[in-house]
């Protein structure tokens, strides 16, 4: 099976606030996650909607990553390790991300439908992840023709926030792996069962939300995993590649003493 590779969706968790950031970035690399991400928007851009009702704009003009932020979390990442990566929101947040010199990006759920912005993913990075929450079948082949299937991983999603367990639908999986080449997981349920769950579709990603502390302010952190949570999550995958390891019919060599042993041990007249 494919040992699939574990991204620590931080997001804004961090609220702008870079030591927290810091803090968060550490714990998900000793948890042994593969990547840090964050997320790469501009609120000059963000268009009028409910979140200029209900306190969101202003969350989002906290959490905003400015170039200097950008770079002292990229800084951050090599110190501990870990990959940085970052959701890009539109092309011009995509040539952000290209000028610090980055090779990888993730498209999310909503702009699944943003062909313009794929089409820019895909020629210009060297590894693009792409979310499919509220996608739908039609736009989910129309991707076979917009993007590199050779660098791209399509991600199952279901963008609830938190997604209950009886809403994830993991048999979409096996359809996405009978269309693409490469496919993951962006989970959204609490916990990891459902991650774990997932491994037995052979996937290649696992996205978790990630945080340090449930108590943080913002609706993320209170479903995101822990990270005892998340260094449970890597222990199991690395244990479920290990179990399904195929060694063949005949018996293992662990069974050789028992073999020569026991076998036939009671007497049979």
């Amino acid at each position: 099976m494919t040992k699939p590779l574990v991204i620590a969706e931080i997001g804004w968790n961090h609220m702008g606030d870079m030591v927290l950031a810091e803090s968060m970035v550490r714990e998900a690399a000793n948890a042994g996650a593969s990547w840090a991400k964050f997320q790469t928007w501009s609120v000059k851009r963000l268009t009028t909607g409910p979140w200029d009702k209900d306190g969101r704009r202003q969350i989002y003009e906290k959490a905003e990553l400015t170039l200097e932020k950008h770079l002292n979390l990229i800084n951050i990442c090599n110190k501990y390790g870990i990959s940085f990566l970052s959701s890009s929101f539109s092309v011009d947040d995509s040539k952000l991300l290209l000028s610090l010199g980055q090779k990888a990006v993730k498209i999310p759920s909503f702009e699944v439908s943003n062909k313009e912005l794929l089409k820019h993913a895909c020629s210009n990075f060297n590894e693009v992840f792409i979310s499919t929450g509220t996608a739908t079948q039609v736009e989910i082949i129309d991707l076979k023709s917009l993007v590199d299937l050779e660098l791209t991983t399509i991600l199952h999603c279901v963008s609830c926030y938190p997604c209950p367990i009886d809403s994830i639908n993991l048999p979409r999986i096996a359809y996405l792996k009978s269309q693409f080449k490469s496919v993951g997981f962006s989970d959204h349920t609490p916990g990891i069962m459902a991650a774990i769950f997932s491994l037995s579709y052979d996937i290649n990603i696992i996205e978790k939300h990630f945080t340090v502390d449930h108590n943080l302010p913002g609706r993320d952190n209170k479903f995101a995993i822990l990270p005892h949570e998340l260094a449970d999550l890597t222990s199991q995958i690395s244990n479920y590649a290990k179990a399904s390891k195929d060694l063949g019919v005949d018996f293992q060599p662990s069974e050789s003493e028992t073999r020569k042993i026991y076998r036939g041990r009671f007497n049979h007249g």
